[in-house]
């Protein structure tokens, strides 16, 4: 991060000390989880996104790294587009029965939502 991250440190009270340095909290991020330990729940979602429909795969443990490349496996195996952030997996398009079969026979305790 630059020195110059105002917007991180909102709360923070001015200190008149010339030698201090501010120190951010690092989250750290949860180990990942085998795929036969994680319980990953698949659904349909339209809400906020005009209409259309999305496929989503929440309940994900683990890193941002291998949140993405679990999502870059199920966009290029379904010919569709998506995105991954925030734990959560999105795919375009109603998918939910070919995205658990996937997550299935990758060894994912994957199950259909609604």
């Amino acid at each position: 991060m630059s020195d110059n991250d105002w917007k991180s440190r909102l709360g923070v009270v001015y200190s008149t000390n010339p030698d201090f340095q501010y120190q951010q909290a690092a989250e750290e991020e949860p180990a990942t989880l085998p795929p036969e330990r994680q319980r990953l729940i698949v659904r349909i979602d339209r809400s906020h996104r005009a209409g259309k429909q999305v496929t989503l795969v929440d309940g994900f443990v683990g890193t941002g790294d291998d949140l993405a490349a679990l999502a870059k496996t199920l966009k290029t195996k379904c010919g569709v587009g998506g995105t991954a952030k925030d734990g959560q997996i999105t795919i375009q398009g109603d998918l939910r029965d070919k995205v658990t079969a996937l997550l299935q026979s990758m060894g994912y305790n994957a199950k259909r939502g609604n």
